[in-house]
């Protein structure tokens, strides 16, 4: 029986459980992007409807959660960036492109990235992950990594930078790809500029308060579930110990589009969302790093990353 090896190496799969697994379908993807919507159209009409009666103060619950569906959008452009959201390529474009331009992150930038992501994970000198993350210095830097603020921030920059200089270098972005990701921030802009101008003509904050203050209040939600899927994980090539899997509950996973289990992506990032935990059951006591839950995860990662920091000046004090 001939076996199918994953990305980086291993076997834990024939080749007709991979072909079986790998079978994408537009009905799953569509129920998952019809309820993540609909949530935020849902929580987005509250918010509004509490804001025109009762005033600001009242809606603060309801902006809270509809910042952690928006925020979670992100696990829509990183599955239609894989192409296995749905089986139609053109749904996986349009899907991507419009959750990548409700988070601000452009979708054909984050597509290099995250490639090279996959090919280089936990490599220190080639990770894109790696190489924009810089190690917080001081406990307020490391809280305010884990409040997602710093990487909105270099998101929002990289994407004005791009758009207004023209340059677009990066050991991620090929040459030839260069002018797609400028032409891509550009067009970003001048719609969230043109967003902008109509709300100012129309005299309304719709938009700030069911969009954009739920898209900042969503990365405390957001920024610690992503340090999760490697932060303190071996650095080698098996995606079996340089990436988490956390076992969750049923909410968490699916409106993460079930990436919680890491692991089994990483592993064969060809394998739809949908069968993910069909996988995780074949593979699940070959994975090193499984953790139970995200707060339990959480108090992990935020200790890995003051231990290293503890280690870095100890190597220097040593030195």
């Amino acid at each position: 029986m001939s076996t199918a090896v994953t990305a980086t190496g291993e076997k834990p799969l024939t080749s007709a459980e991979l072909r079986a697994l790998s079978v994408r379908t537009n009905l799953q993807g569509m129920v998952r992007a019809a309820s993540h919507y609909g949530a935020i159209a849902l929580f987005g009409t509250l918010i509004w409807l509490t804001v025109s009666t009762y005033g600001l103060f009242w809606a603060i619950p309801l902006i809270v959660v509809q910042g952690y569906f928006v925020a979670f959008l992100f696990m829509v452009v990183h599955e239609t960036a894989h192409k296995t959201a749905f089986r139609s390529r053109a749904i996986n474009l349009v899907l991507g492109h419009l959750s990548s331009f409700a988070i601000g992150l452009p979708y054909e930038y984050y597509c290099l990235f995250h490639w090279d992501h996959h090919r280089y994970t936990q490599d220190p000198e080639r990770d894109p992950e790696l190489l924009v993350g810089r190690m917080p210095a001081t406990d307020a830097e490391l809280a305010i990594a884990y409040s997602g603020l710093r990487q909105v921030a270099f998101r929002i920059g990289l994407m004005l930078r791009h758009a207004f200089t023209g340059n677009a270098t990066a050991p991620w972005i090929p040459e030839g790809k260069r002018h797609i990701v400028v032409r891509e921030a550009r067009l970003y802009v001048v719609a969230y500029l043109v967003l902008l101008l109509a709300s100012l003509v129309l005299h309304t904050t719709l938009l700030l308060w069911v969009w954009i203050v739920p898209l900042i209040v969503g990365q405390l939600f957001l920024r610690p579930y992503l340090y999760a899927e490697h932060t303190g994980c071996d650095r080698t090539r098996s995606a079996f110990q340089n990436t988490r899997t956390t076992y969750t509950g049923m909410v968490t996973k699916w409106f993460a589009w079930n990436m919680p289990y890491h692991v089994e992506h990483h592993a064969y990032p060809s394998i739809p969302f949908h069968a993910l935990p069909k996988l995780n059951e074949i593979v699940d006591q070959r994975i090193v790093f499984r953790g139970r839950g995200y707060l339990a995860v959480t108090r992990e990662t935020w200790a890995w990353f003051r231990r290293q920091r503890r280690d870095q000046v100890q190597g220097v004090n040593g030195a």
